[in-house]
């Protein structure tokens, strides 16, 4: 990570996610077409901002942190091109799960 991602800080409890590819290949070679490909709803957590203020000020820390890779919703999300690539920011009340790893 360099220049303007590792710059990028998200506001409050706001996520950016870098989506995982879609498989666009079988493993022997074969190529899967557009229709028949799923859709990707997970991805990795990129960066993270320190959370949500409550009333009283005190910080509420997000659920997720740099590096988790995440379950996302089918919808959502804002698209954000940062060095010719596509991130997504959601809220933190927005991402559906955590992937533990074993």
């Amino acid at each position: 990570m360099a220049g303007m991602l590792r710059r990028f800080v998200p506001l409050f409890d706001r996520v950016l996610v870098q989506k995982a590819e879609v498989v666009t290949k079988t493993a022997s070679g074969i190529f899967i077409p557009e229709k028949s490909q799923a859709k990707v709803l997970t991805g990795k957590v990129v960066a993270v901002g320190e959370g949500l203020r409550t009333e009283s000020g005190s910080v509420v820390a997000p659920a997720v942190s740099v590096g988790d890779e995440v379950l996302l919703p089918e919808f959502g999300g804002t698209k954000v091109t940062l060095e010719e690539k596509d991130y997504f920011l959601f809220r933190d009340s927005d991402i559906l799960a955590k992937m533990k790893s074993e």
